[in-house]
């Protein structure tokens, strides 16, 4: 591909493109309508409880210091999850409306891996070591040169999925190529060939004057290609690490850079064949392209049904700091639909359960589990008013695993939230 684009920038006078002007691709019958399904009644319910309540101003971004790699452990970095760079309040995601999948089929934060080493469940064409970042806790997957690499624990994509990581860029990418993407293709063989062409992609370009991200669907009847700005990452803003979303319902796919949805298409996938996925790297500068905390989920949870009927609901989406029992913001809509079904049904009384995996001391995760447990309940009274006689709590550590594996999956889906009619 890459000498493709030299070609045809050759005949553009010599002079390089930037990420930006893919907008030229756009065909007119690529329009497409956002359709809005959150509940506005419960929503207005629950935003009602909001405004009456006092939220933690959200902290001035600080100055972004993962300027340079380590070679070595970072021990003065803060614990939380990897990439999360500062604390925000709960409602910063307010209008979050992303829920992530019910079971998670892969779960990577390279902790497996040793630094300057590759992970060998990938596949690629080019080369990338992990590493940790100056500032950052946990461990990264750089990505260097540019090239496809292929999560091979990733055999194909289900029809309804959320997949979510952290991403970060380190130096200037340059303001040309096509940046970070994400190569959805029914053709397993050509994951390696992200000529746009052939597959249907997502790419996200965080510099070049204004940054943006992208989406081209492959000649189809439904093909299509548009650019929007992405301020939320943007290197020329200090906005050097993000976390990103995507979710997949049927043929739609929607897109979320932090707490925003950049893009929701109603037909972007094809539901007649399988979809197989690889990332790949398209920048023209030297730089490092950073990845961790990937999160692959199937299914979509029906909060109010499984409770309310069948009297017990267990989520993977409230998701905790490394460790600790705080609550991070992007499990808003989770902790928001469990609140609203509890204001659905006045009557009904709940036990909070916390589970953890068997990492570590078990005494110490049976603690861990409670407090959990305890912080789950302490947002719903604070910050979605649900009565706190409503609510008991309890922990269960790692003895009740729902998966008795020992992957980085199954410990996933062992991490879990459960909520118990009583």
């Amino acid at each position: 591909m890459k000498q493709l684009l030299f070609s045809f920038l050759a005949l553009c006078s010599c002079q390089l493109l930037p990420a930006q002007n893919s907008g030229q691709r756009i065909k007119e019958n690529a329009k497409w309508k956002t359709e809005n399904k959150v509940n506005e009644k419960v929503d207005q319910a629950i935003d009602d409880v909001l405004d009456g309540k006092l939220f933690k101003k959200k902290n001035k971004a600080a100055a972004d210091s993962a300027k340079t790699s380590s070679a070595t452990p970072n021990t003065n970095a803060a614990k939380n999850e990897p990439g999360m760079q500062e604390k925000q309040p709960l409602k910063a995601y307010s209008k979050f409306d992303f829920i992530p999948g019910e079971k998670i089929l892969y779960n990577d934060d390279f902790e497996r891996v040793a630094v300057g080493d590759f992970p060998a469940e990938y596949n690629t064409d080019a080369s990338g070591e992990v590493m940790t970042i100056e500032g950052k806790t946990g461990k990264w997957l750089g990505l260097s040169k540019n090239g496809s690499f292929i999560p091979e624990k990733i055999t194909s994509l289900p029809d309804n999925f959320t997949l979510e990581m952290n991403v970060g860029i380190l130096d200037d990418p340059g303001n040309n190529m096509s940046g970070f993407g994400l190569h959805f293709n029914t053709d397993k063989t050509q994951l390696f060939d992200y000529h746009f062409a052939r597959g249907s992609f997502v790419t996200l370009h965080p510099s070049g004057g204004t940054a943006a991200f992208s989406v081209y669907q492959a000649a189809t009847d439904n093909s299509l290609s548009n650019e929007f700005k992405m301020p939320q990452w943007d290197i020329t803003t200090d906005q050097s690490f993000a976390r990103l979303s995507i979710w997949r319902q049927g043929s739609r796919l929607r897109v979320y850079v932090n707490e925003n949805k950049l893009m929701d298409i109603p037909r972007f996938f094809n539901l007649q064949q399988p979809y197989h996925f690889a990332f790949f790297r398209d920048f023209f500068g030297d730089c490092n392209l950073l990845l961790t905390d990937i999160r692959l989920a199937a299914g979509a949870p029906d909060t109010r049904s499984k409770l309310i009927t069948e009297g017990r609901f267990s989520t993977t989406g409230i998701l905790f700091d490394f460790q600790q029992s705080s609550i991070r913001p992007e499990s808003y809509q989770v902790l928001k639909n469990i609140a609203a079904t509890l204001a659905e049904n006045p009557t009904v009384r709940v036990k909070i359960m916390g589970h953890t995996s068997n990492d570590g001391d078990a005494n110490a995760n049976l603690l861990l589990s409670k407090q959990r447990a305890a912080a789950v309940k302490n947002t719903l009274v604070k910050d979605f008013g649900i009565d706190a006689s409503r609510l008991e709590t309890d922990g269960k550590g790692g003895s009740e695993p729902t998966d008795k594996g020992s992957t980085p999956e199954a410990k996933a889906n062992n991490r879990r939230v459960e909520f118990i009619k009583l």
